[in-house]
Parts: C-alpha cells; sequence; structure tokens
C-alpha cells in the first residue's frame, strides 16, 4: 500500500511540474511561429492545462479502467469551478470584464448539457467517443473564430501578453515541451498505477478514486495557474483557464475514454455527479452575467463554491462507507 501510495504522491507532484514546463513550451512555441497571444489563450493553454487529465485518461482506457477516465474528467470539472475558483476567490475577488469570456462561457454551459446526451443510456460507447472528439473539433474551429471577433481592447489580450514567454528561443522552448510531454507520460502511468491498485486494495470503485484523488491532483495546475493570475490582477485569465480547460475536458477527456475503451458505468454519474456539474456551471454562469451582482466572484460566493465542493467530497466519501 505504501508504494501505491508513493506512486500516487510522486506522480501527482510530476503532473504539476511536468503540466507548467509543458505549457510554457507550448505558449513559447506557438508564439515563435506566430500564432496570436489570444488565440495561443484560448487553445494551446487550455489544452496544456488539461494535459493531465488527457494523459490519465489514455492511460486508464488502455489499463482497462475507463471508469477511472470518466470520474476524473467530471471530478476535475467539479473542482475547477467550485475548489480552484473558490479558493481563488477567496484569496482575491475576481471582476470578469473580457468580452471573450462572456463569449465563451454560454459554449461551456451548451458543451456541459450536450455532453449528458451520450450518457443517458448508461454506457459511453465508441461512436459517442468519436462524437464527442469531433466536438472537440468543431469547438477549436469557433475558438479561431472568436480570436478574429475580438477587440484588440480585450482585457485578456493584455494578461496573455504580459505571460506568454515572448523572448525563449524555439530550441529553448522546444525542449522545455518535450520535457514537460514526457514528464506527464510517465507520470500520468504512475498516478494511474497507483490509483488502481489503491482502489482495488480498500474496496473502492474506479469512479470514486478519478472523482476524488485523481481529479483533485490533475486540477492542481489549474489551482496554481489561476491564483497567480488573481494574485497579478490578471482576473480574466484565472477565470479563462478554468473555462477552457473544462471544455477540453469534457470533450478531449471523456471523447477519449470512450474512443479506446468504450464503458458502461453506475447510475450515480448521471444522478449525482452530473447534475452537481451542471449546477456549479450555472452557478458560474450567473456570476459572470450580472445575475444579482456586478459580474464579480466575489469572497463570500467564493465560500460559498468551497463549501459545496467540501460537501459533495464529503457525500462521495459517505457513500463508500
Amino acid at each position: 500500500m505504501l508504494t501505491y501510495i508513493a506512486a500516487i504522491t510522486a506522480g501527482l507532484a510530476l503532473l504539476v511540474w511536468g503540466a507548467n514546463r509543458f505549457v510554457v513550451g507550448a505558449a513559447a512555441t506557438a508564439h515563435n511561429l506566430g500564432v496570436s497571444h489570444l488565440l495561443i489563450g484560448l487553445t494551446v493553454v487550455g489544452f496544456g492545462t488539461s494535459a493531465p487529465e488527457i494523459l490519465v485518461s489514455i492511460n486508464a482506457a488502455i489499463s482497462g479502467n475507463p471508469n477511472l477516465a470518466i470520474g476524473n474528467a467530471l471530478g476535475s470539472n467539479i473542482s475547477n469551478i467550485a475548489l480552484i475558483l473558490g479558493v481563488t476567490a477567496l484569496v482575491q475577488p475576481l471582476r470578469i470584464r473580457s468580452q471573450t469570456l462572456h463569449r465563451e462561457l454560454p459554449v461551456l454551459l451548451a458543451v456541459t448539457l450536450l455532453t449528458v446526451l451520450p450518457f443517458l443510456d448508461g454506457r459511453l460507447s465508441r461512436p459517442e467517443g468519436i462524437a464527442l472528439l469531433l466536438g472537440l473539433g468543431l469547438m477549436l474551429y469557433w475558438l479561431v473564430r472568436v480570436e478574429v471577433l475580438s477587440r484588440a481592447g480585450d482585457p485578456m489580450l493584455a494578461e496573455l501578453e504580459a505571460e506568454i514567454p515572448s523572448d525563449m528561443s524555439m530550441k529553448t522552448a522546444g525542449g522545455l515541451l518535450l520535457i514537460g510531454l514526457l514528464t506527464l507520460i510517465i507520470s500520468s502511468r504512475m498516478l494511474v498505477w497507483g490509483a488502481i491498485n489503491v482502489a482495488q486494495a480498500i474496496g473502492v470503485s474506479d469512479l470514486i478514486i478519478g472523482l476524488t484523488i485523481v481529479a483533485i491532483g490533475t486540477s492542481l495546475p489549474e489551482l496554481a495557474a489561476s491564483i497567480a493570475a488573481a494574485l497579478k490582477g490578471e482576473h480574466d485569465l484565472a477565470i479563462g483557464n478554468v473555462i477552457g480547460s473544462n471544455m477540453w475536458n469534457l470533450l478531449a477527456v471523456l471523447g477519449v475514454a470512450g474512443t479506446l475503451a468504450p464503458t458502461e458505468f453506475a447510475r450515480e454519474v448521471l444522478t449525482r455527479d452530473f447534475l452537481v456539474m451542471i449546477g456549479l456551471t450555472i452557478a458560474l454562469f450567473a456570476m459572470a452575467y450580472n445575475i444579482g451582482g456586478e459580474g464579480n466572484i466575489k469572497r463570500s460566493e467564493g465560500a460559498a463554491l468551497v463549501l459545496a465542493f467540501v460537501g459533495y467530497m464529503g457525500f462521495l466519501v459517505h457513500s463508500t462507507l
């Protein structure tokens, strides 16, 4: 058991380290190739922060544990909104100013609701997984269109220009990208191996392990990025990290899981986990669109999000006893 726990701990630490190097290397590489800062933020950074979830999903599916991948995707989205934005708002209340984010949020809500459809029959099939991956392609096309339509004065553009490395050589950027990717591949295998064996040892389902330990761990890069951005006054970037990551998790992580390893899953995925994720996404939507406020995520709302996350985790733990 100690070996499995050590594999999980080391895997999570390396995931955070590798994800950071991967994002920096990918962003710098894209900048050197002439990609606009806004498009890098909308696509490259979103993919980079979801890379841990995607690689964990691939390894879980290959290992014959697709429910771990499903739990990771849904649990990460719940963690991103309730834990990450909640903790970030407690540290620094967030003000939503970017029109780009106001375009992205309805799409996130639509993707969240539409992703329920493949799960209604209690099984994630290969055609449904492929359909999710095709949806990812459509999302990427739409994000390119958003970049064209966005105004030069969008606050998030200035925040991205301050964060994306503009003086890194292609050699250095490529090296960081490769090191980050290799680290993510190795650490995700360690994490999945440790998580599967811990689940078997204590008699807990792969789904629960994915919703809790793995989901929180793979969300740590987003937590670090959002808090760092908020402390610098880059509020839109802090929220944008979460929005982009959640769309990638639903379309890419679940798409990969369904394509590589079609599976049946517990009914609770629909009646519990999807409902919690949808409720939190609607809450984020309400905060952003000035419903009862000024489009801020205040400390009180951050505290409510964190309490919701603690309550959800407590319910999951209680359900396993």
